[in-house]
């Protein structure tokens, strides 16, 4: 079994971690968490843990050890999206589509709460933040036109969520106050066109950056997370079965693949890889319960959204196919929707994350902060939107830091952002080696939870508040992504 090893506040400050005491520096923190860092135990194999939180004050206001960022000081408007009194923000995600109504939608939800409780933690950079919306409707014109109203009326994107965003130039081209092409940041939730991937210029993402950039043509090396495969594998023994491909959207179709193949390499068999569609109803899952049945899978793995897998289970119970021992899924099935809709069908369901759940909320400030912020709309995706927002904050207060609130533009925060290494949404999320940009960073952290009882529970690694951060669970694979695209049924 893995150890877990704690790191308490005096080690952490021992380690000289720069962008924490920056946070202390400067006090403009709404809340500020020494992040638990991968740890060695005697089984040589690491996890990470959050340590206990401290708080800092925020904005404009003072503690008794920091100074006061604000005080005397004549606020400016200082680029595009800040006023003396306010920075605005973007957030773009794919709402409207009808393949997916609603798809993203705690996207925008998460930072427009992440925004009033800065706001009410006392702001950040000295100012308030305010927070305009796009929905990109999974369409690339909607995509382009959402960064040129952000160019135009904000100063960063933050949380997005956009999956089909091939033309980066609005963002990259984008003009600052003085009207040099300094470019917009974009800081992302989940960036998973390839072409925004790759937009290093302004593109940071708290997720993963799975492709070497430039992507070329052919074969070409991609990062991928086996740690979960791995203990599968170690759990159920050899398995073969169906995966699930997303196949509304190129880019899905790209990323997808190169999961599957990593678990190819991992171990698994694949008797099928299936394209599903957004817009298939209950009746379109026949033929692949009937794949998997001819088979006798014993593995089903969904790389698409939570009402695939929610439909897969529900056909295979109609149709008695009792040969599958692993139903499993990534983060996307981490939803209430998926359990209340899934009912006692999805009971047994594996999937793995790769940030504290909030189930342990209790564990970690930020994963609590967001959880109370939220309420009753908490997603997924909304908890990497909320991470988007505390990268944000970070590069924001590392230029307070350094230059004062009035030091707060486009090109700084651009700078701090590709400095700002190791990020760890304060312990909530598993480390992002080096910055959150590629080429090829990928956190080898994750854990495992299974639905039981109608309730998301944790199985791996047992200990609450931990990620199993396993430098090997991360691993190199070769794929033509074109060549395996059109090879597909």
């Amino acid at each position: 079994m893995r150890g877990v090893t704690k790191v308490t506040p005096r080690q952490l400050r021992e380690r000289g971690d720069s962008v924490t005491r920056s946070k202390l520096l400067v006090g403009v923190l709404a809340v500020c968490v020494i992040a638990g860092a991968c740890s060695r135990s005697s089984s040589n194999k690491p996890a990470t843990t959050a340590a206990p939180a401290t708080t800092s004050a925020a904005g404009g206001a003072t503690s008794s050890t920091t100074p006061n960022p604000c005080a005397g000081v004549t606020l400016q408007a200082t680029d595009v999206g800040i006023t003396p009194t306010d920075i605005t923000l973007e957030v773009m995600a794919d709402v409207g589509s009808p393949l997916a109504p609603g798809l993203f939608q705690g996207n925008l939800d998460a930072v427009s709460a992440f925004a009033s409780y800065i706001n009410a933690n006392g702001g950040i950079a000295c100012r308030q933040l305010k927070v305009r919306t796009w929905d990109s409707k999974l369409d690339p014109t909607e995509s382009k036109n959402g960064l040129i109203d952000a160019c135009s009326n904000a100063f960063a994107m933050v949380g997005n969520n956009a999956l089909f965003n091939p033309d980066m130039s609005p963002a990259t081209g984008c003009a600052d106050k003085s009207g040099a092409a300094t470019g917009l940041p974009d800081i992302t939730a989940l960036a998973n066109d390839v072409n925004e991937e790759c937009a290093t210029k302004v593109e940071f993402n708290v997720q993963n950056v799975i492709p070497t950039c430039p992507v070329g043509t052919g074969v070409i090396p991609q990062t991928a997370q086996v740690g979960p495969t791995k203990w599968y594998i170690q759990q159920f023994g050899a398995l073969h079965g169906i995966y699930m491909i997303p196949a509304d959207l190129p880019t899905t179709i790209r990323s997808s693949l190169s999961q599957a193949d990593a678990q190819q390499q991992g171990g698994v068999s694949w008797d099928a890889k299936v394209k599903v569609s957004g817009a298939d109803a209950q009746p379109a899952y026949t033929p692949r319960v009937q794949a998997a049945k001819a088979a006798n899978s014993n593995y089903v793995y969904d790389g698409s959204n939570d009402v695939a897998m929610i439909r897969m289970r529900k056909e295979a119970e109609a149709q008695g196919l009792t040969s599958v021992k692993l139903w499993a899924c990534s983060l996307a099935c981490y939803t209430q929707v998926f359990l209340q809709q899934g009912g006692t069908s999805v009971e047994g369901t594996y999937l793995w994350i790769q940030f504290l759940p909030y189930e342990e909320a209790s564990y970690n400030a930020a994963d609590q902060a967001f959880v109370t912020a939220i309420g009753n709309k908490i997603t997924s995706w909304g908890a990497n939107a909320w991470q988007a927002g505390m990268a944000f904050q970070e590069a924001v207060n590392a230029v307070v830091a350094k230059s004062g609130p009035n030091g707060v533009t486009r090109a700084a925060v651009l700078a701090a952002l590709k400095g700002l290494n190791n990020f760890t949404a304060d312990g909530w999320l598993g480390t992002v080696p080096k910055a959150l940009q590629g080429p090829v960073q990928f956190s080898p952290c994750y854990m495992i939870m299974k639905v039981q009882g109608g309730k998301f529970v944790r199985v791996y690694p047992t200990k609450p508040g931990t990620l199993d951060c396993t430098p090997s669970n991360v691993t190199t694979i070769n794929i033509d992504p074109i060549a395996e695209a059109n090879a597909l049924k």
